[in-house]
């Protein structure tokens, strides 16, 4: 197996701009997908109130239209407790993903195909999500794209629209 550079194989953008709190909700940073091969979003929340948080992928061809909630069924992975286990578990394929309501460290991981949001509108490239309030003021989240590039590249190209 060839040896894989995390930073020179994908583009490594902040989704939440560092950690913030879910009361209020968040809008992740918009990202363009022309050279993507498959993105991941990982999510890391802190829940010290327990509440089951909606994360939504949201998509469309700029950033003020990115907000057409996906259609299509995507993979999904949960650690409902990252103090007590490193364990992933895969989660039914769907359209958005909630934490289980609970108050502990979860993290969850949602892997997006570009070519399933070009089939779901063929002008749509643009990739952002939304986190629904969970009006828990201590509550948190911080979210990381990780985007397969299709080009690898000491500095993969820019992927924030």
């Amino acid at each position: 197996m060839a040896n894989i550079s995390l930073p020179e194989n994908f583009k490594i953008v902040s989704a939440t701009a560092g950690c913030r709190t879910t009361n209020g909700g968040v809008t992740f940073d918009v990202i363009d997908l022309t050279d993507a091969i498959k993105v991941w979003i990982v999510a890391h929340f802190r829940q010290a109130v327990a509440h089951a948080t909606t994360i939504q992928p949201v998509t469309g061809i700029s950033i003020a239209s990115c907000a057409t909630s996906i259609t299509f069924a995507t993979r999904w992975w949960s650690n409902v407790d990252v103090s007590s286990t490193d364990t992933l578990v895969a989660q039914t394929a769907a359209t958005s993903c909630a934490c289980t309501a609970a108050a502990t460290d979860h993290l969850l991981v949602i892997e997006i195909d570009p070519a399933d949001i070009a089939a779901q509108l063929s002008t749509y490239h643009c990739l952002g999500g939304t986190i629904a309030t969970s009006a828990q003021p201590t509550d948190f989240v911080s979210a990381v794209y990780y985007i397969q590039t299709a080009y690898p590249q000491a500095t993969p190209a820019t992927a924030i629209v």
